[in-house]
């Protein structure tokens, strides 16, 4: 049965916020069609979490917060500092000589604006590198293992101490599993991660540890086969992993590979957290109004698909990246930006029932909330289509 016209538009200017498009006619523009290569086999269909999505679902890198950058007038829950100065080469340029002014800056906007942090530990600094001219993504020496783990222990020690009560989660490392950001062995990466475990649980037993975040897609997962295989995943109490994809609708198979390995080494039970995606290409975007849709698509898929908190990359990265949410005043909101702070608006406090793909490639998740049922419903590979509302979702009134 077809949908009253004034309910289908209600249902439908919720859709439209994807793209900032609205139509009369129940018919969306929800995106320039995708290559067909985006595509997926279909259907699809997923079982989100059956919790509320919390507001901690939504983080954020912000690379030079009361710095360059003012707070963003969006909610950032959650906020991932990385390419932010405070890794260990950062915080520790000569042996015993700490420099906590970047991290307690950040640590003071954090608590003026309720947002949690996630503080990666890693890169070696010169000093401490066990081989110091090699080639990284930053520094010659900062991807190589330390050359003395006592060094290393002091760090963890020394910073965990500096932050317990501020900081409540901390990240092994950054993308093990490429070459710029470690050269070391997985073995090592273990030791590593055992060696913080132990540290942080003794200094702060409420603090949680994420295991190494891998990226570049299956590669990445073998690499997290291979670090549960030799024991990695005994000291993490959450899965991170870094889905970086085409497209947001491809992110779904890398996080079911992912869960799967979790899975045969019994640790299915852990939270799964995408600690840090963006897109850096094609360059330039072909448009604003696709880059705001990637950016609510991305969120919509990966909590339906299990991914329980999602650090999009980056604020306030105007060079690397293609879709960017700021202007380079790292002030003024691009759409991508507004995207970000709508789909909070939509997910959080509801519970997503099902998200599913049809056999046309068109995508209906379905949430729930005590005053109303709601869809968001997209399709990549077509400038239109047309939903029907199902009876038990449909709205009495407009908005």
């Amino acid at each position: 049965m077809k949908a009253p016209a004034r309910v289908f538009k209600s249902i439908f200017v919720l859709v439209f916020c994807i793209t900032f498009g609205r139509t009369e006619t129940g018919y969306s523009q929800i995106n320039a069609p995708a290559p067909p290569s985006n595509l997926l086999a279909s259907p699809v269909h997923l079982v989100p979490p059956t919790n509320p999505i919390p507001a901690s679902f939504f983080g954020m890198h912000i690379h030079k917060a009361g710095q360059q950058t003012p707070w963003p007038s969006v909610p950032i829950p959650e906020w991932r500092l990385w390419d932010a100065h405070v890794a260990w080469p950062d915080m520790e340029p000569r042996e015993g000589q700490w420099n906590f002014s970047y991290l307690d800056s950040y640590l003071a906007l954090a608590k003026a604006h309720q947002t949690g942090l996630l503080l990666p530990l890693g890169l070696s600094p010169q000093w401490a590198s066990a081989r110091p001219t090699e080639k990284s993504a930053y520094q010659p020496g900062w991807a190589a293992e330390p050359k003395e783990f006592a060094n290393w222990d002091t760090y963890v020690s020394t910073v965990v101490q500096h932050c317990k009560g501020q900081v409540h989660t901390y990240e092994i490392w950054n993308e093990p599993n490429h070459k710029l950001f470690w050269t070391g062995t997985t073995d090592q990466m273990v030791a590593l991660t055992h060696e913080a475990h132990d540290i942080i649980k003794a200094t702060d037993p409420s603090a949680l540890l994420v295991s190494p975040s891998a990226t570049r897609g299956s590669f990445g997962v073998e690499w997290l086969d291979d670090f549960f295989t030799k024991g990695g995943g005994r000291y993490v109490e959450v899965i991170g992993f870094h889905f970086y994809t085409e497209t947001p609708e491809k992110m779904v198979p890398l996080i079911q590979q992912t869960k799967a390995v979790m899975a045969r080494h019994n640790l299915g039970s852990l939270p799964l957290w995408n600690t840090e995606t963006g897109w850096a290409y094609p360059k330039p975007f072909p448009s604003q109004e696709l880059a705001a849709a990637y950016v609510a698509r991305a969120y919509v898929l990966q909590w339906a698909a299990g991914v329980q908190r999602f650090y999009w990359y980056a604020w306030d990265n105007h060079g690397w990246v293609s879709i960017e949410t700021t202007l380079p005043d790292n002030k003024t909101l691009t759409l991508a930006g507004q995207a970000y702070g709508i789909i909070q608006g939509w997910l959080v406090g509801a519970e997503m029932r099902s998200c599913d793909m049809s056999q046309d490639q068109t995508w209906v998740c379905h949430l729930h909330r005590s005053q109303g049922d709601q869809h968001i419903v997209w399709n990549a590979g077509r400038s239109t289509i047309t939903f029907n509302i199902p009876l038990k979702g449909r709205r009495t009134h407009d908005n």
